[in-house]
This record gives C-alpha cells, structure tokens and sequence, in this order.
C-alpha cells in the first residue's frame, strides 16, 4: 500500500482531510511537520472540551490509498473541491510504501502481562499460554493471586494505564469481602472483573458503548466470574457499597450527583482518570455531596476516594 503525503497550514488541514476521504482515500492522519525539532508544539486537549487549535502550525496530512488508485486522480478530485487557497498544498505533494505488516500481532505485541501490587496478574488472551505468568488454582478472594484474563474488543482497558493500576491496587487493598460493586464507565470490564475475583458480592458494570458491554460480557465468560453488565438506561435504582469510576475529570464532574447518589451509607466512592493537577477542583465538585481525598498517585495520575457518612 501508499500513503500520499502533503502539507498544510492550521487553517487548511480540516479541509483537505474532509476532501481526501471524500476523493477516496481509506484515511487520513495529521501528524506536526516540526515534530522532533525545535519547533514542535505539544497540543493537549480533552473530551469535553473544545480545543483551542484545530492542528499545528505546519501539518503533515497522510492519506492512505486504496490498491491500485492513481494519486494524481485523487490530487484533481480535491483540487475541485477546495478553492484556489489549497493550490501550494496540492502541489508539491509526494508518496511513500507503507511496509507490509501483521499489524494485529504488532499491537498486541504492546500489551504484555501485568502484574499489579501483590496479588493481581492481568494476561492478555494472547498470553494466554505465557509460561512467565503464574496459575492460581482458587481464586476466591481469600488472599491468594489473582489472574484476569482480558480481551478489551474495541472497549477501553487493557489494564497498562496508570489510572487503571490505582483503581485495581485500590480493590486489592480495601475492598471490603463481599461488597457490592457499580464499575461505571466499565471500559473492559477489567475493573469489575477483579473486584469479583477479589471478593465482591453483587457486580454490576455500566458502559455508554454497547461494543464495552459486550466486550465486559465476553470477559466475564472467560473468566468464570458472575456480573450483570448494560448501558446506563438499564441500571436500575439502587445503592453499592463501592463504587468506581476510571473515566476523566469533566464527564466525572458531570455524573457527580449521579454517582455520589449510587453509594450506599458508608460505602466507598473512587474515582481515577484525573490528573493530579485536577484533583483538587474534581473534589472541589464533589465536595457537596461527598468529601474526597487523593488516596494515591501514579506517573501525574491520582486516585480518589471519599466515604459516604
């Protein structure tokens, strides 16, 4: 395959990526053109939150091309839909192979077994047979290792991200045996998947995503463990002795009264995916409901925890 490459402008990249699908191509990508020099420029942004710069400066746009089309057929194609500004940008544009790859095997080959604090091993199911990885012949909460095997589909958690390492190293540390659990914004179902391996009672798992729900099911099966897993509309009323959430600061700020309401009286509420430059104004938010506090901190990320009085 190849991918034609051209450069653009900030105000110009939005508009030559819509043309270059529009003319055909598979995708398109917009990578900094001055990355690795000294005029590179880090962009951050979050959901939630309109960004304040569209693209950088000097855009690099990378179209990937179907086998087989003519490049300079696209070019025409999108010079006719973009006005005589785009003239320099359509111009000097130039291609590149892109090697041949087995690319699911190179992203799997990224996620490795984990293991985390003292008990939990989390095993990609492309591990599976990894003779590196520990056997645990009971897993019933009573102190001994834990091993989730996981799958994440196309859900969020595979359980390498920090934010993910607070919350499970928060189950293994305080999760009171035979807690009721609500794993909101279950991603994976990694979370709520080691909360029943460690000792949980009643587990439910709630997702926006459909493809979460079914990805949190799948893994559940897998791992021999019981969970009732839906999207939010299904959640009936109710309190949990524990509550967790691994999403990021703003949709959490918004679901606070939402979540704080679901904890049962002196149960628990943790919260990750909050940087730690946010910790003070996501429990600014929460404070009217529910005092909280930084339990721990990983790599920039914390994690809270309030009780409920």
């Amino acid at each position: 395959m190849r991918e034609l490459v051209l450069h653009s402008s900030e105000a110009q990249a939005e508009a030559l990526s819509d043309a270059l699908l529009e003319a055909g191509v598979l995708s398109v990508s917009v990578e900094d053109a001055d990355r690795d020099t000294a005029a590179e420029q880090p962009l951050f942004g979050e959901p939630g939150t309109e960004p304040s710069v569209q693209a950088w400066e000097h855009n690099r746009v990378v179209a990937l091309l179907p086998d087989g089309a003519d490049p300079a057929q696209i070019i025409e194609a999108v010079r006719a839909a973009l006005d005589a500004g785009y003239a320099g940008a359509l111009r000097d544009w130039t291609l590149r192979d892109v090697p041949d790859a087995d690319w699911v095997r190179l992203t799997q080959s990224q996620f490795g077994p984990i293991h985390i604090g003292e008990r939990i091993w989390i095993v990609p199911s492309w591990h599976r047979d990894d003779p590196g990885v520990p056997e645990f012949a009971e897993q019933d909460g009573a102190g001994q290792g834990v091993r989730i095997e996981l799958d994440p589909g196309l859900a969020f958690g595979t359980g390498s991200h920090p934010t993910t390492h607070l919350c499970l190293a928060w189950l293994e540390a305080e999760l009171p045996p035979g807690a009721s659990v609500l794993d909101y914004g279950c991603g994976s179902g990694i979370l709520a998947i080691a909360a029943r391996k460690l000792g949980a009672g009643r587990t439910l798992a709630v997702d926006i995503d459909e493809q979460a729900v079914v990805a949190t099911r799948d893994n559940a099966r897998v791992n021999g463990v019981e969970l009732q897993a839906m999207l939010p509309d299904a959640l009936a009323a109710g309190h949990s002795d524990v509550v967790v959430a691994n999403i990021l600061s703003n949709p959490l700020k918004v679901l606070a009264p939402m979540l704080c309401g679901r904890v049962a009286p002196g149960g628990s509420l943790v919260l990750s995916g909050v940087l730690a430059r946010q910790a003070e104004e996501v429990c600014a938010v929460y404070a009217r409901w529910l005092p909280m506090s930084v339990w721990r901190e990983r790599d920039g990320w914390v994690c809270l925890h309030g009780r409920k009085p």
